[in-house]
């Protein structure tokens, strides 16, 4: 190697370590949690047979005799929201606020008995979803995930270039030297481990991107764009159809998040409906004329129906499907049932098309099982990269040191790594903002420590 390409690779394995130093907690936790994310399906059919799980007896009653019967039950319930069985053999789900929570109440779409009750937000796979998400701690655990998914892109990106051969042959390169001991045996694994799995990596962390608060909020502001004519007769409120999303649940696709939530006419309340179609909100109409639109427009099984918080609020009927082509958002007047809304993948644009899949792909949603063990696997790489790197440092750290290498004096290549830096600090602000933070601490404090030992990969 020559002492440019010494230079530079000091350099690159410097930044490497203060990725890693940062992003491998997150990573473990983001693998581990994303693990049993995956597997929901399964999961909850193992956990909540008993809540999830009937025997088909006849005919089911209809949606606003499941909440007579709920309420009979739970008269100080107040439901939010109601997922219909998605075939003869589940059972109903309510959401409602009980006793200062939020519960899931399941319920025998045929008898109408209460089947039982389940935490809303400390289930399983909420604390998995909300850990994943936001670390269980609001909108700063939201920004430090995606700082943490920031600076994993900076670790492939400057990975790559530790990896890329140097004329030392395909062993430790594209496979591991599995007879070689200690260090250089953790060094090939994590090598090769990371170089195999980066693409997915990648792959797993911008489309993770998509939901942060911040990145992906204004990434929805700039290509979540629709037809403004699909807007035009509709009555809006300030409110966007993100509002219906939280850390520990999805309603609605990432592709509606920032469209506008529409509001019902109470003057329709006047007009009057059906008796058979009323609830004991006087006006409104039934929860079961809800289900029967959903059914008539051709909404798949597997969508909620999420109910008006206020007076203005509406009905809004969303699917965030398996296949992404079967989305559909449907916003209904809670008085006329006149839909006011009704989109679905031909309205999606290109960009958001292209998210919306690579989400189900990343959940694992989109072609069953081999989808969700394909993700598996890459959960597993970013483990066994993690804990092989964290081994990797422990081994060559110097005694009572850090182990952090030093910053070249000759830099030739300086301007190809401040150029890369640059790309993904204006690509990913929270990441450039930690840059450059990180960059004047290392430049006035820790290269001034540790004397000029070299610590390479």
């Amino acid at each position: 190697m020559s002492k440019s390409t010494v230079s530079f690779y000091n350099l690159a394995w410097r930044w490497h370590f203060y990725a890693g130093l940062f992003v491998i907690p997150f990573m473990i936790m983001l693998a581990v949690t994303g693990s049993i994310y995956l597997f929901k399906p399964q999961l909850d059919n193992l956990l909540y047979s008993d809540l999830m799980r009937v025997q088909p007896a006849g005919q089911a009653l209809a949606a606003d005799q499941q909440l007579g019967k709920l309420l009979q039950v739970y008269p100080q319930a107040k439901v939010t929201q109601y997922l219909p069985p998605v075939d003869d053999s589940h059972s109903a789900q309510f959401v409602a606020s009980l006793d200062g929570s939020k519960q899931n109440l399941f319920v025998d779409p045929f008898s109408g008995k209460v089947l039982g009750t389940q935490d809303a937000e400390y289930n399983l796979q909420a604390v998995a979803r909300s850990l994943h998400g936001t670390l269980l701690v609001g909108t700063w655990g939201d920004r430090l995930i995606e700082l943490a998914a920031g600076w994993g892109i900076v670790l492939v990106v400057s990975g790559l270039y530790l990896w890329w051969p140097r004329g030392q042959g395909m062993r430790g390169v594209f496979w591991p030297r599995l007879a070689n001991r200690g260090r250089l045996f953790w060094r090939d694994l994590h090598a090769v481990t990371g170089f195999w799995g980066s693409l997915l990596l990648l792959f797993m962390l911008l489309t993770g991107m998509t939901w942060t608060g911040y990145w992906g909020e204004r990434f929805a502001d700039v290509w979540n764009r629709f037809p403004a004519a699909m807007w035009n007769e509709v009555p809006k409120s300030d409110q966007q159809a993100r509002s219906l999303n939280s850390a520990s649940d999805q309603t609605v696709a990432w592709a509606m998040e920032n469209t506008p939530m529409p509001v019902s006419d109470p003057h329709a309340a006047h007009k009057g409906h059906a008796a058979g179609e009323m609830t004991s909100t006087s006006g409104q109409i039934g929860l079961q004329q809800v289900v029967d639109t959903a059914n008539e427009r051709g909404v798949v099984p597997g969508y909620s129906v999420t109910l008006p918080a206020d007076a203005t609020g509406v009905f809004t009927i969303a699917v965030f499907a398996d296949d992404p082509r079967n989305d559909a958002t449907l916003h209904i007047d809670q008085y006329s049932g006149k839909v006011l809304a009704d989109v679905r993948w031909k309205d999606y644009g290109v960009v958001a098309k292209s998210v919306e899949m690579g989400v189900v792909l990343h959940e694992g949603k989109f072609f069953g099982l081999a989808n969700q063990l394909l993700m598996f696997g890459v959960c597993l790489l970013i483990l066994l990269s993690a804990v092989s790197g964290l081994v990797m440092w422990w081994k060559r750290r110097p005694q009572g040191r850090f182990g952090v290498p030093p910053l070249p004096h000759s830099l030739p290549l300086w301007k190809t790594a401040v150029g890369i830096m640059v790309v993904l600090g204006a690509a990913f602000p929270l990441v450039g903002i930690s840059l450059l933070l990180i960059w004047a601490l290392d430049w006035l404090v820790l290269s001034r420590f540790g004397g000029s030992r070299a610590v390479t990969g």
